[in-house]
């Protein structure tokens, strides 16, 4: 509905002004509204060559440190994978080389701390009987008697008998503790120090470490925090078990 005017009917309509009647600097401010317009338009619009801006890695990768040991090319290509993807969470962490019965321990920067032999599960393979974990170890099988491969987010706690471990697979009861010597003819300690690596498969599958070196770097490594441990196949591959294509790498950090 159309609002009535409020004005007398005697009122006068005032009469428009001649057609080219303008307001004087009207055009200077359609020229200069022009002006801005355009400008604004040179600074919003890209040119026909540009390309967007990557953005900057949040950091750059690690460049690992083994030192001068002789750890295999798989450990190498592992330790590599982790440094450059930073799978530890810039934590420090643990591969366990099970072909070469060793452990490596390395800082956050991936820098070797130390290495050890340890003592493996007697029967080879990668992977854990399920349900082995809820079975009594009486019952365990010796062809069952395996290390798992894989990464594992390793976690302290104890065991049945109090014994403080670091658990590497809960749920299949396998972890890292002391090498124990309750039972003199295995010969743990013998075979710790045995050249052969045949001589250090002997747990149910538990990673037996040597005890100094246990309460020098594990223990405070896994303190009061997680931290991952990586366990190499001996039957898999690198890609089947970590999910990398395992990528060349030297074997001395330049100086």
């Amino acid at each position: 509905m159309t609002r009535r005017s409020t004005m007398g009917s005697s009122a006068q309509t005032p009469s428009p002004g001649p057609p080219d009647a303008v307001r004087p600097g009207l055009i200077e401010d359609i020229r200069r509204g022009v002006l801005a317009g355009v400008a604004i338009l040179a600074l919003v619009m890209p040119p026909a060559h540009w390309v967007p801006l990557q953005a900057a890695p949040v950091s750059a990768s690690l460049l690992p440190d083994l030192g001068t040991t002789g750890a295999s090319t798989e450990t190498r290509q592992v330790v590599h994978w982790v440094a450059g993807t930073r799978d530890h969470r810039g934590q420090p962490f643990v591969v366990i080389d099970k072909k070469a019965a060793r452990l490596y321990v390395f800082d956050a920067a991936a820098r070797l701390r130390d290495a050890t032999p340890v003592l493996l599960g007697s029967a080879p393979g990668d992977d854990s009987v399920p349900g082995i974990g809820s079975r009594p170890i009486a019952e365990v099988r010796p062809e069952e008697r395996t290390t798992p491969a894989g990464r594992f987010m390793g976690m302290s706690g104890r065991n049945h008998t109090g014994e403080d471990v670091v658990w590497v697979d809960h749920g299949a009861a396998v972890s890292m503790h002391r090498v124990r010597t309750t039972q003199p003819t295995e010969r743990r300690l013998e075979r710790l120090a045995s050249p052969s690596v045949a001589d250090k498969r002997i747990s149910y599958g538990c990673i037996n470490v040597p005890a100094d070196f246990y309460d020098a770097h594990i223990r405070p490594m896994f303190s009061g925090r997680h931290a991952v441990i990586y366990v190499l196949p001996e039957h898999k591959s690198l890609q089947q078990v970590f999910g990398f294509q395992a990528p060349p790498v030297t074997h001395a950090r330049p100086s």
